[in-house]
């Protein structure tokens, strides 16, 4: 992929956007996707282990250096202990509007400055780089429903992908047999991360709204 550059969680809020069909509203950054990329980049980069199913800090000292990741980081650290379907929800927004600001600094979204009724003040963000980002989807698509083999993808890409599938943000979901080899594949050279994906990734699924019938 193109996109090395941005971590899991940035890439997931920007495949939340329709770059077809902007969201009302300017919005579209689901928090529970979007943290749950953030708990497993934080695994990947050994900040956070696994102690009997509960997210634990594996040192009191180390950082990221990314600011959101770091922001969840610390957030852990002054919490009680919760496993990883609870991160997954539980103040989930604070990560997701952390990586939204982060993106508008980046130059992917743009912040706009309006009022309410003409007299509350409130912020919108519209898509500012959709090239980049219908690039990113379809990318993440092909990883996840394409031909190439599992063993052929980089890990942060099958992650993205996995959990990306798991909120629905692709459109056509993969079949399990897909989606296990790529969590797999997620987890190769960090020991332990197939069953914090796992974890995550079902508590994803079951925060995604079911759709009300017409």
């Amino acid at each position: 992929m193109s996109h090395g550059s941005l971590t899991l969680p940035a890439r997931l809020s920007l495949l939340a956007w329709d770059t077809a069909r902007p969201p009302a509203g300017g919005t579209a950054h689901p928090a529970g996707p979007v943290r749950a990329g953030a708990l497993v980049d934080l695994a990947r980069r050994g900040l956070l282990t696994d102690v009997a199913g509960v997210a634990t800090p594996a040192d009191m000292d180390s950082r990221s250096g990314d600011a959101v990741l770091d922001g969840l980081l610390e957030l852990v650290h002054e919490s009680c202990p919760h496993s990883w379907r609870t991160w997954v929800t539980l103040r989930a927004r604070v990560t997701a509007d952390a990586v939204r600001e982060q993106l508008v600094a980046g130059g992917y979204l743009r912040a706009e400055k309006r009022r309410v009724l003409g007299v509350f003040p409130s912020v919108e963000y519209a898509l500012e780089r959709a090239a980049a980002v219908k690039v990113l989807r379809e990318e993440t698509r092909e990883v996840l429903l394409g031909p190439l083999p599992a063993a052929g993808i980089a890990e942060r890409d099958a992650a993205v992908a996995v959990l990306a599938d798991a909120a629905g943000l692709l459109g056509a979901k993969a079949g399990e047999r897909r989606v296990e080899e790529l969590t797999e594949r997620a987890a190769a050279s960090v020991p332990g991360l197939a069953g914090i994906v796992r974890e995550v990734r079902t508590a994803v699924e079951a925060s995604v709204p079911v759709p009300t019938p017409l």
